[in-house]
């Protein structure tokens, strides 16, 4: 049963003083009005309209009812005329941070529909694989990967960022395929240089976790240019599920050790701790939460202050 759409035909009946007219005001049928008001009518446990073949009057229930159904259906008009009221003054500027990778993957996306959402906000995205300082370069949210440092910002937990290892076919039909984690010290490692473990690679296999100490060929800021490194030939490179998942799929990569799974690396949604937010900034952080996290199976939480 649909209440409200009930008590919608009981009122447009008694003010139009027909189903007929009721219907055309509504935009369904004559009989569907009277099943909203049957229904409507056992709900209550009373005959809200006394119908006749020629003409249809109000009980002294159904006077009472109207009163309210009034004010029921003005009081959600103000609430929708609110809703709509603060949906437009959700103005003014987003000024973001994220990594290469995952802002091209998953935050455009979602920020474009964000926009498209909010006509009044313009956002000026940041993609870099540094890590930025909110403060001095003037950024309202980031997305941070890797662990927290002490920093002072309010931060919302995502899902782990997974990686990967992987290698070229050319490079493997060459140099042989690692088949231990041991292995990997006598092949070209490429690493990403702003990790703190650049030189040293966490992995998760039966055995549980495993640290291996490598001596990379190539250490590298950008993780583009880790990808066109593994792509070339050049060695195996440990590097996220989102920059290199569509190379394994399509075959120019192969994954390494396949039981043996990168320690995943925590991620987090940062905004500076600003109390209470802007409205424009906790729109979007609700916004965006609402959109990666069913998607990506974890609940959401609330943020904390680290630091």
């Amino acid at each position: 049963m649909d209440y409200l759409k009930c008590v919608e035909s009981f009122i447009a009946a008694t003010e139009s003083g027909s189903f007929t007219a009721a219907a055309d005001k509504l935009g369904i049928t004559p009989a569907m009005v009277g099943k909203h008001i049957q229904m409507l009518e056992t709900r209550t446990g009373c005959v809200l309209i006394n119908r006749t073949t020629r003409r249809q009057g109000l009980t002294e229930a159904g006077h009472r009812f109207y009163l309210y159904g009034v004010q029921i259906l003005s009081t959600i008009e103000d609430a929708d005329s609110l809703a709509r009221h603060l949906n437009e003054q959700v103005t003014g500027m987003l000024r973001i941070s994220a990594p290469v990778a995952f802002g091209q993957r998953i935050l455009t996306p979602i920020l474009s529909k964000f926009l498209q959402h909010y006509p009044a906000v313009n956002a000026d995205l940041v993609l870099s694989d540094r890590r930025v300082d909110m403060i001095e370069e003037r950024f309202q949210i980031a997305i941070r990967i890797g662990n927290l440092q002490d920093e002072g910002y309010v931060a919302v937990p995502l899902p782990p960022y997974e990686m990967v290892l992987a290698a070229s076919p050319s490079y493997l039909d060459t140099h042989g395929t690692p088949v231990t984690p041991a292995d990997l010290a006598r092949h070209n490692c490429v690493s990403f240089s702003q990790w703190r473990s650049a030189h040293r690679w966490q992995l998760l296999g039966p055995e549980g976790q495993v640290d291996i100490d490598i001596v990379p060929r190539l250490t590298v800021d950008s993780g583009e240019a880790i990808r066109q490194a593994a792509l070339s030939g050049l060695g195996v490179v440990m590097h996220s599920c989102v920059t290199l998942q569509d190379d394994i799929d399509a075959g120019r990569l192969n994954r390494v050790l396949p039981d043996y799974a990168p320690v995943s690396r925590p991620m987090h949604l940062l905004r500076l701790p600003i109390r209470p937010a802007a409205t424009v900034v906790s729109s979007f952080f609700e916004y965006f939460m609402q959109e990666l996290v069913p998607q990506r199976g974890l609940p959401a939480g609330d943020g904390h202050i680290i630091g």
